[in-house]
């Protein structure tokens, strides 16, 4: 019982500290994203793909995860580029609050 009560603390103390943060990467298109193609070579691509239809999706530059975007618009300008972004992660979708060029 004292195990399980001590796992249960650790991981609220933990699932707290990822929930908001700072994170480096790509603004790019869902569907480029899936198929591993992002970054500044790629920006025309994402910003034709975005234009066409597709969702703005966040690719981390640490370990390449592709987070959702809660708020489109605050990323429409930054298509392509690698940005920094503060916001709200909740599991795989990001709620962006600042984003820095």
């Amino acid at each position: 019982m004292k195990r399980f009560f001590a796992l249960s603390i650790l991981m609220m103390m933990t699932a707290g500290l990822s929930l908001a943060g700072d994170l480096v990467g790509y603004v790019t298109d869902e569907k480029c994203a899936n198929a591993g193609k992002s970054g500044e070579s790629h920006a025309s691509c994402a910003q034709t793909c975005v234009k066409g239809g597709q969702a703005i999706v966040f690719v981390n530059e640490a370990d390449k995860k592709v987070y959702k975007i809660a708020n489109q618009d605050k990323l429409k300008d930054h298509v392509g580029h690698k940005v920094t972004l503060t916001g709200k992660i909740d599991g795989g979708t990001i709620h962006v609050d600042t984003v820095k060029m």
